[in-house]
């Protein structure tokens, strides 16, 4: 019952913390928050090496209750963990009390209310990545999208209507392209299946004659259909190009702590979703359209670093390089490889961790500046000495320095994509998108460049200073995990890989390759 006991403590914690004084809320939240953290990295540390939820049967942490007769299937409350979700639920923990205490400083009014929401957004997280069954899940799923909308439209920057309204909607429409893809599978397999649980019908689809005609689709063309209407609505969350516009806005203009659990964590939603549901129930799906798909993933790579590279805005230079590296998890997944599918979800991992630390620098150097435009800052490296050690730190950790989780990711996609023989001209793809890291490279020197060093300058009227111990003692944490994951990554990558194992042998199986 520990998954249980996480949503408990933090729906009570996001409770209590709603009820008190605004003066107190902050540490009220952090101290709750903390609970979260320690149950996690418990189940972290006795966790067994189990296979993969959808495929094996083999899984920690679980239970299973029937729920609600509904429409024939039965709904159960399934939760469970294995080496693909417990690293995220340990990330959203961790990132959730670290974004907390970032807020202290800039977060001045409705304190209870956004730190509330800040742990009920993480009740979701934790729901999201250990639910099996689809109707809980997809509650979870939904659960997130609130609090997030408020904690930007109530809290964020001088657009931040616009911005939270275009993320509800994109991301609402594409929970719905989504749903529909689903339930027309669910309906295709027809009484091949009883209940609503992903690995039930992960199941169902590997046997043959199960998927029978829908809507006068043949279970070819249903499986193609379904498959790209998932694939689009979790695109729009991770997000892919041509579906991400909604994601700077977004980003400049929510506080800083959110803006952290925007990357580190939300984004990390999308590409979950597509390794359970599209590269793991429709897997000879994704290995006929894999040159299609890798396409997205380089394009994302690409278009996204030459973006942040025309920008001067340090929040949107940081949010155009999430959708450059979440373009490596999509390679990584398609090239259906060990080191292409488990680099694939390392980088989820490393990507949450260097993404929150770079906001969150960005977020400490605008409390005491009050601008983020790189042209309104120069040399403030003497003044601000620890906070800009740590951002230079995860500026190398984004563009794949050694010894950092940066690095290992990438190296591990690259690898497993350039073997791949699922994908067409697999070396290509690999090559293109391994030039993104030059890019990177450009544009995150020129802004560390212009803003950290030379003589001191600064288009605002602040005088400033070393940062509050509070706003350096979360990028030291986050700094310390890149590190350890990058000279050890091990600590991780072992428990992934037993997890993908069962998905390469499955895609082995199809006809696929190891």
């Amino acid at each position: 019952m520990m998954v249980e006991a996480l949503l408990a403590v933090t729906l009570i914690g996001a409770a209590m913390t709603f009820l008190s004084d605004d003066e107190w809320a902050g540490r009220v939240a952090a101290g709750i928050s903390v609970l979260p953290v320690v149950g996690s990295l418990w189940m972290y540390a006795n966790f067994q090496n189990v296979g993969n939820a959808l495929l094996s049967g083999s899984l920690a942490y679980e239970t299973t209750i029937d729920w609600i007769q509904l429409g024939g299937y039965t709904i159960q409350w399934h939760v469970g963990v294995d080496g693909v979700s417990m690293p995220l639920i340990a990330l959203s923990t961790v990132l959730t009390t670290l974004a907390i205490v970032s807020a202290w400083t800039p977060i001045d009014e409705r304190q209870s209310q956004f730190y509330g929401l800040m742990l009920l957004m993480e009740a979701s997280l934790i729901g999201v990545f250990s639910a099996l069954d689809f109707f809980a899940w997809f509650v979870f799923w939904e659960g997130v999208l609130i609090p997030m909308y408020f904690l930007i439209a109530v809290w964020g920057g001088p657009r931040r209507k616009y911005a939270a309204i275009k993320f509800f909607v994109y991301t609402n429409v594409a929970s719905l392209v989504m749903f529909l893809g689903f339930m027309a599978l669910v309906f295709g397999l027809g009484d091949s299946i009883t209940v609503l649980g992903l690995p039930e019908i992960a199941q169902a689809l590997r046997e043959p004659g199960n998927l029978s005609t829908f809507f006068g689709m043949s279970p070819g063309v249903l499986r193609l259909v379904a498959f790209t209407a998932m694939f689009a609505g979790f695109a729009v969350k991770v997000p892919v190009f041509p579906l991400h516009t909604w994601l700077p806005d977004a980003h400049v203009e929510a506080p800083t702590p959110v803006s952290v659990m925007l990357a580190g964590v939300l984004l990390k939603m999308g590409t979950y979703a597509l390794l359970r549901f599209n590269f793991t129930m429709l897997q000879e799906t994704a290995k006929a359209n894999a040159a299609l798909i890798a396409t997205f993933g380089v394009v994302s790579v690409i278009y996204g670093a030459m973006l942040a590279l025309a920008q001067k805005d340090l929040k949107r230079i940081v949010a155009y390089s999430s959708i450059s590296s979440m373009g490596y998890v999509i390679l990584g997944l398609v090239a259906f490889t060990p080191h292409g599918v488990g680099g694939a979800t390392f980088q989820m991992i490393s990507h949450g961790l260097i993404s929150g630390l770079m906001f969150m620098a960005v977020g400490v150097i605008y409390n005491e500046t009050h601008t983020r435009m790189v042209g309104d800052i120069s040399g403030i490296a003497d003044r601000m000495p620890w906070t800009v050690g740590i951002f230079l730190a995860a500026a190398f950790g984004y563009m794949g320095l050694p010894l950092m989780s940066g690095f290992i990711g990438e190296v591990l996609v690259f690898l497993g994509s350039f073997r791949s023989t699922v994908l067409p001209n697999a070396p290509l793809f690999t090559a293109a998108a391994m030039f993104g890291i030059v890019v990177v490279a450009g544009y995150l020197l020129w802004a560390m460049q212009r803003t950290l060093f030379g003589e001191y300058e600064l288009a605002t009227d602040y005088e400033v200073g070393r940062a509050p111990l509070h706003d350096v003692v979360p990028l030291a944490i986050l700094l310390v995990l890149v590190i350890a994951l990058g000279s050890s990554p091990g600590i991780a990558y072992n428990m992934i890989q037993r997890a993908v194992n069962p998905i390469l042998n499955l895609a082995f199986a199809l006809g696929g390759v190891l």
